[in-house]
């Protein structure tokens, strides 16, 4: 049987994740003893190979942590995934990166400047890591594809790399697939569970050797993943908000504790250039209908404040949203309009 077979029966047999696997390799000596070793059933080489073959119908590919592929950050890293699934434009995955955090239930400005700070590190030939959850990592990710650039953005998912979740960015799942990549440690068809969050926020914080975090509770997700990247040695910064919002708990508590550096915006990383006259006419009815997009997410935001983050008059927001709505991306429901 093939290597990449061997480590597949390995890794899909219950209770042995990157440590275990890492620690039967150096006690046992190669992936063919550990196999023998453990002895695994006909089942369970059955099943390794339903979800070879499966990934094979589907173009995904599986990388070995001894692949040219695999990404070197997350080699670095302690206990790192031993193979991982990839979907969509490998090439993504040779590129520098940064990852890029915060909570689901982030604000227009929040979403807008997260957006933005993405974008730029784009335009620069960087991949923007995000973990594909609504709110913060869609802007990410939304933001990052606004870039002309080809492989911009990488979505690490908590299942499979064949499982959409949550189901409203499916649509964003699609376009990362066409111009990024996705990839997860979990076997092919595997439909996450609370648990595997956690697992894919590890591999979040390690895909880069810079992280930023935007808002987030001091109890989330994003927030254990700003913790996973403080323990890797990474570069992590964090974006500050007003204190009295729950959500600018995390971002505040690891600045004020040192643990973070304060991120002002896109002149942090990059020197910031003025466009002239001309290059702006051409990209500002871009740009204003881009922003309008990445300030939407799931909770309803009225025309009066989102004619205040574009910095646009009401009429002209009701005049885009009409557009905007036509053309199916966005939705205006109760309290507002919503990503649809």
């Amino acid at each position: 049987m093939s290597d990449l077979f061997n480590k597949l029966l390995i890794l899909r047999t219950p209770k042995i994740g990157p440590a275990k696997y890492a620690d039967l390799l150096k006690r046992v000596g190669s992936v063919g003893a550990v196999v023998d070793f453990l002895n695994p059933s006909q089942d369970a080489r059955d099943a390794v190979m339903r979800e070879m073959e499966r990934a094979n119908d589907l173009n995904i590919k599986y990388i070995s942590d001894d692949d040219d592929l695999y990404p070197n950050a997350l080699r670095n890293m302690k206990n790192h995934p031993p193979v991982i699934t990839a979907r969509g434009n490998m090439k993504t995955l040779k590129k520098k990166s940064v990852s890029i955090v915060g909570t689901r239930h982030a604000t227009a400005n929040g979403m807008n400047f997260v957006a933005d700070i993405a974008h730029r590190f784009a335009e620069n030939n960087f991949a923007v890591v995000s973990g594909m959850a609504i709110g913060t990592d869609t802007a990410a990710h939304r933001g990052a594809l606004r870039a002309e650039n080809d492989s911009a953005t990488i979505a690490v998912l908590a299942g499979g790399v064949d499982y959409v979740w949550p189901l409203e960015n499916e649509a964003l799942y699609y376009d990362i697939l066409a111009r990024g990549v996705i990839i997860s440690e979990m076997p092919v068809g595997f439909v996450p569970i609370t648990t595997n969050f956690a697992q894919r926020n590890r591999i979040v914080a390690g895909m880069s050797d810079t992280f930023i975090l935007g808002e987030a509770d001091m109890k989330s997700g994003s927030m254990i993943t700003a913790r996973f990247a403080v323990d890797f040695g990474r570069d992590v910064w964090a974006i500050p908000s007003h204190p009295s919002d729950s959500r600018a708990m995390g971002p505040n508590s690891l600045i004020r504790t040192g643990a973070a550096k304060l991120c002002s915006g896109v002149s942090d990383f990059f020197v910031c250039e003025n466009k002239s006259p001309s290059s702006k006419k051409i990209s500002e009815k871009n740009e204003t209908e881009n922003s309008l997009i990445d300030a939407l997410g799931t909770i309803p935001v009225s025309e009066s404040v989102l004619a205040q983050v574009v910095k646009k008059t009401v009429p002209e927001i009701k005049a885009e949203l009409v557009v905007l709505e036509l053309q199916g991306i966005v939705r205006k429901v109760d309290g507002g309009y919503i990503r649809a």
